[in-house]
Order: structure tokens, then C-alpha cells, then sequence
């Protein structure tokens, strides 16, 4: 019988102030003005995967949602339901994949939240993998995201990754030698989202198998996987 171990290791949760912003100080600076501000015009994030832009818009929930705030989310995963008055803010997250339905759901969100049948305008912030004029998306929704600021993010250097995940690591209660961290980086993908989920996936399998993660703990882990 295989032995149950609690998850001890709580997770950080996705603020502004965990966010790397190593080459995308720009971003992080635009969302903290949105926060700020609210203004009526979209704020939208664009980058290839990885880069930090779906923890950015959690990280936005979290503010608001802190400040007693509810808002709207939806992305390609999530059902989609109608706008609700008592939302302070509208979040779209990975738009490029939004089905078509999704897409109706996306433009109603962003008409209500300009144009409210009460109360102020809403500010909205989206993200997607590429600019506003090279979404695949209907072209009503595409102008409407375009039509306030853009930032782009870059993925993090790998100097950054390291940094990243050993903060995360120390955040959940255990250390991350620098050979584990080569190991990982010279064999999965760069991107930060695959290797946050990877850095979930050995901390549950070394709480587990109750061993210290290691190079050969990581091993055994893709054997079993």
C-alpha cells in the first residue's frame, strides 16, 4: 500500500512581489498603474509561453480580491457565464485559444465593462501569446483589445529561472542544489510554466518517497511518471 504524505509545502501565491520581472519591468510597472488607476481603456500582455503573463493577471486577482473585490476571469478552460454588474474588473487570460463561444462571451464581457448599465466603467486586462492585430480572433474583439496599451514580456534569462525557482523552492520548505538545477535546466523545456509545474511534480514525489531531491530522486521520479 502506497503511503500518504500531507503536502506540508505550501505553495506561493501569485503576487505582484513574487513576480520576476528581469527584463519585463515595463509590464510589471503598466500592471501596477492599471491597479492604481482603473482605467477605462484595456491593458493587454502578450508573450510566448512561460513568461509570467498568467501569473500576472492571478496576481491581479489576488490584489483586487484582497481589497474585497470580485472580478470576472476566463480563459479557453474555464465556463463561460454572463457579465455580472458586481464584478470590479474583467480578466481574459490566453485569448488566442478562446473557441468561439468563448469569444462571444470575451466581447459582451468587454462592451459591459466600457459601457456598464450602471456604475463606472471596469478596467480590463487580457493576455495572449502574441499582439493584438495577430490574434485569431473575431475582429471586433481583436480592435477592442487593442485599443489601450500593449506590453510584451520576454522570457526570463537563466539566471533568472534559477532565481525563480530556488525562491520557490525556499517558499515551500526545501533546498534546490545547484546540480539538481542543472540536471532539470539541460534537460526539460525553458519555459518557466513547465518547470514550476515540474518543481510541483518533485516536491510531491520527494514528499512522497520521503527522500531528499536530488539528482537521482528526479531520475526515479521520470522512471515512474
Amino acid at each position: 500500500m502506497r503511503q500518504l504524505t500531507l503536502d506540508l509545502g505550501l505553495a506561493p501565491l501569485p503576487t505582484l512581489e513574487a513576480f520576476c520581472a528581469d527584463g519585463n519591468e515595463a509590464a510589471l510597472a503598466a500592471l501596477r498603474q492599471w491597479l492604481q488607476e482603473r482605467p477605462a481603456a484595456p491593458l493587454y500582455l502578450w508573450g510566448p509561453s512561460g513568461c509570467g503573463k498568467t501569473h500576472l493577471l492571478q496576481a491581479a486577482a489576488h490584489a483586487l480580491a484582497e481589497g474585497g473585490q470580485r472580478c470576472g476571469w476566463l480563459d479557453p478552460d474555464t465556463a463561460a457565464h454572463p457579465f455580472d454588474d458586481g464584478w470590479s474588473a474583467v480578466l481574459l487570460d490566453d485569448v488566442q485559444r478562446l473557441d468561439a463561444v468563448r469569444q462571444a462571451v470575451a466581447f459582451n464581457w468587454l462592451v459591459n465593462a466600457q459601457s456598464p448599465a450602471c456604475g463606472a466603467p471596469r478596467p480590463v486586462l487580457a493576455a495572449g501569446d502574441r499582439p493584438p492585430a495577430d490574434l485569431p480572433l473575431r475582429e471586433d474583439l481583436r480592435s477592442r483589445l487593442a485599443w489601450g496599451p500593449v506590453q510584451a514580456l520576454q522570457p526570463l534569462s537563466e539566471a533568472a529561472c534559477r532565481a525563480v525557482l530556488q525562491r520557490t523552492a525556499q517558499a515551500r520548505g526545501f533546498a534546490l542544489p545547484d546540480d539538481v538545477l542543472d540536471y532539470v535546466l539541460a534537460r526539460f523545456a525553458r519555459d518557466l510554466g513547465s518547470l514550476m509545474a515540474l518543481l510541483q511534480q518533485l516536491d510531491d514525489y520527494a514528499l512522497r518517497t520521503q527522500r531528499a531531491i536530488t539528482v537521482p530522486l528526479v531520475r526515479a521520479m521520470l522512471v515512474e511518471a
